[in-house]
């Protein structure tokens, strides 16, 4: 059986994080407490921005977006990662193997998207509080909403289609937990030179338009906050950055490792463990990092919470 006249493989075999049957059950409680977490989590973080009028702006629309994302995201990897555990052989069909990789970078790309977007918000409301619902119009939302998204798609095309020039007729065995490029580079039985790259300079890419993005934002916002005479005022402005920036240096520190590190400075071992913290971990940690430290998501939820409280 072929795959768009390349691929003789008809599924892949997951090796997952570990064979040794008291990690695997360690890691099976493990991660299932971290994904349902991540469920709950940012479900809450989505029902709490619908029901507060409060957070009925544009940051708090990407931030609902961002934790969407976070859920399709942790949802195309941490499942079958934890099927993985229970059984002695994990297998994924070629076309799930593409789709997973297909979802991965599209809620991974659109991530780094939305960050970009919710710096600029912050950069906007900082720099020029008096022009914010010009420059902020639902308008300029869409627009930046649908620009993540689209982002998404292309990189993700870019990424599926250097998989399918790929030939693949030896081993099946991915040395990974889910279906990423750089592993399944490694099983092509043809020459892979331009597709090893590829992820490379597609992920290198976009982490260098959306980090210059961030970067640039923060340059201007440590600019404006420094000019401020008031101390109330320099806190609060920092107060309402430091959620976003915890967010961002923890996504772009083990996404950069993961993909713009050379390969050969790392063991695959080194690879899954910084893998399992930008899809398992840090997802789970997002809602936390924007409940405890953000001062209008912790009032909105006091007062929903004492809404409920006062209809029973």
């Amino acid at each position: 059986m072929e795959l768009g006249n390349h691929t003789m493989v008809t599924e892949f075999i997951i090796l997952g994080l570990t064979e040794n049957p008291t990690l695997c059950s360690i890691f099976f409680v493990v991660f299932l407490g971290i994904y349902v977490a991540t469920m709950l989590g940012n479900i809450s973080i989505i029902m709490l921005i619908q029901r507060s009028p409060q957070l009925h702006t544009p940051m708090y629309l990407f931030l609902s977006h961002l934790v969407s994302v976070d859920l399709g995201y942790s949802s195309s990897v941490t499942p079958i990662m934890i099927v993985s555990f229970l059984k002695e052989r994990t297998t994924i069909p070629v076309t799930g193997c593409i789709a997973q990789l297909g979802f991965d970078v599209i809620f991974g790309t659109a991530e780094g998207f939305l960050l970009a977007a919710m710096a600029y918000d912050r950069y906007v409301a900082i720099c020029f509080p008096l022009l914010y619902s010009t420059h902020m119009s639902p308008r300029v939302c869409i627009i930046l909403l649908i620009a993540s998204y689209l982002g998404g798609y292309v990189n993700a095309s870019s990424f599926i289609g250097c998989l399918l020039s790929l030939t693949f007729c030896g081993p099946n065995k991915i040395n990974h937990f889910f279906c990423d490029l750089p592993p399944l580079v490694e099983l092509s039985c043809t020459h892979v030179y331009v597709a090893e790259i590829s992820s490379a300079i597609s992920a290198g890419s976009i982490i260098v338009i959306t980090l210059f993005t961030k970067i640039v934002s923060y340059l201007y916002i440590l600019h404006s906050i420094l000019k401020m005479h008031s101390t109330e005022g320099r806190h609060k402005s920092f107060s309402t950055c430091t959620s976003h920036l915890t967010v961002v240096t923890l996504f772009y520190g083990t996404v950069t490792f993961a993909y713009i590190i050379p390969k050969l400075s790392h063991s695959p071992e080194h690879i899954k463990v910084v893998s399992v913290f930008y899809t398992v971990v840090i997802l789970m940690l997002n809602p936390l990092i924007y409940s405890l430290r953000n001062k209008e998501v912790k009032e909105a939820m006091r007062k929903l919470i004492a809404r409920i409280h006062q209809s029973f």
